[in-house]
């Protein structure tokens, strides 16, 4: 794995730097970057070349769209559509999804999951698993026409794993199709990505330890090449008359107009199929409880969470400690620490705010359609909130060691 090394502290020492915010950007595979180093020699054009650069770099293209499908265990009526990362493939899909289809998802989401539908029936954000399941087998019973419902694997702001092979059960059972973020979940469990159930998944290449700028939509191929192309331009047409009309293309290319992030793409591939021939679980679960058992012997720190404690997780952790900024702490603990974390809501505010307590204390109400206006607080949300409104998330993965979390730990205490 490509790292800093060492960084310079405040007060001139150093030491080897703590990278906890891998659910933001997770740093570079050294066998992604040997991938794209092999491959830069031969850089040239994608699909429209005879030459023998442009035929090595199709074929590169195409076999880490196969790598992608395979993972996924897709089949001939699946597409892979590459993007630019999550929140581009959802765009895709809201621009793809046809004509008067309900979109059901709760309000719980990540932004990425969460803006791009218009007019989306929300959720309210469930207390366990089986209420999310609960939820949703009741708004299907009251929907009629195409449906589809979007929600994540694991929540980036706690980690928390949702059943989405049990809600995928339920949308088929009611003729609805599901859509799945796997942006969190796909670096710590790819294997699992085959057997959720989902018609559409989506996840972005810079979560998987590859470079930024490339995402995967890949799903039911029916509505993609029914819909508009998302980009128009070269590749995307079949045949341009001199009038103006245009026929389109039908598969991935329908929406990859112009010239693809071809090194993204094969650093998407390449990682994915180095994490998924890999048992990743066992060491993050063990610094997983690591972290939590010690944040809980913290009186001044509070983990937030949506699920019962026991819920399973990926290594995601977000909590406040009593009478200290966010921000400032952050940067406490990278300028003295060597430490490196996240703040804010991130990028999911509905759920966040709720869970630091902004949007009232805790209601028994069950979960279901979110009314206008504030939501309740979920599970978690009793005690002190941060004095900002905001959090601070620690998240990790390969490359954290036992040390950075006792690091953390103890610059806490």
């Amino acid at each position: 794995m490509l790292t800093p090394g060492e960084v310079k502290l405040a007060d001139g020492r150093s030491v080897e730097f703590a990278n906890l915010d891998v659910a933001a950007t997770a740093p570079c595979l050294r066998v992604v970057a040997d991938a794209v180093a092999e491959l830069l020699p031969f850089y040239g054009s994608v699909h429209r070349g005879a030459g023998a650069l442009s035929e090595r770099c199709t074929r590169e293209y195409e076999q880490a769209r196969e790598t992608v499908a395979d993972v996924l265990g897709h089949g001939p009526g699946d597409t892979v559509v590459f993007t630019r990362n999550t929140t581009d493939a959802f765009n895709l899909l809201a621009r793809a999804v046809p004509a008067g289809t309900t979109v059901v998802t709760f309000d719980s989401e990540h932004h990425a999951n969460l803006l791009p539908w218009r007019n989306a029936v929300r959720l309210r954000a469930p207390r366990s698993p089986g209420e999310a399941v609960a939820a949703l087998r009741a708004c299907l019973a009251g929907l009629e026409g195409d449906v589809l419902v979007s929600v994540t694997a694991a929540g980036n702001v706690t980690g928390e794993v949702w059943p989405v092979e049990r809600l995928a059960a339920v949308a088929h059972g009611s003729g609805a199709r599901i859509a799945v973020d796997a942006a969190q979940l796909a670096p710590h469990a790819p294997g699992r990505l085959a057997g959720l159930g989902a018609d559409y998944i989506a996840f972005s290449g810079h979560k998987l330890y590859a470079p930024f700028g490339a995402g995967v939509l890949a799903g039911r191929a029916d509505w993609l090449d029914a819909a508009e192309p998302y980009l128009a331009g070269g590749g995307a047409g079949a045949h341009v008359a001199d009038d103006g009309t245009t026929r389109w293309v039908t598969g991935p290319a329908r929406h990859e107009a112009g010239t693809p992030n071809l090194l993204g793409a094969v650093a998407l591939a390449t990682a994915l199929r180095f994490l998924h021939e890999r048992d990743l679980a066992t060491g993050e679960q063990a610094l997983l409880r690591r972290l939590r058992e010690g944040l809980a012997a913290l009186p001044h720190v509070r983990e937030l969470r949506l699920f019962p404690a026991d819920a399973e997780r990926v290594g995601i952790v977000s909590f406040t400690v009593a009478g200290r900024d966010p921000g400032e702490l952050a940067v406490t603990l990278g300028r003295e620490h060597g430490i490196g974390v996240r703040t804010g809501l991130f990028c999911a505010h509905p759920l966040t705010r709720r869970l630091l307590g902004d949007d009232g204390p805790a209601q028994p109400e069950p979960a279901g359609p979110a009314p206008a206006g504030p939501a309740p607080a979920g599970p978690a949300s009793a005690g002190p909130a941060s004095s900002s409104g905001q959090a601070i998330r620690a998240s990790f993965g390969i490359g954290t060691t036992p040390e950075h979390i006792d690091r953390l730990l103890a610059a806490l205490q």
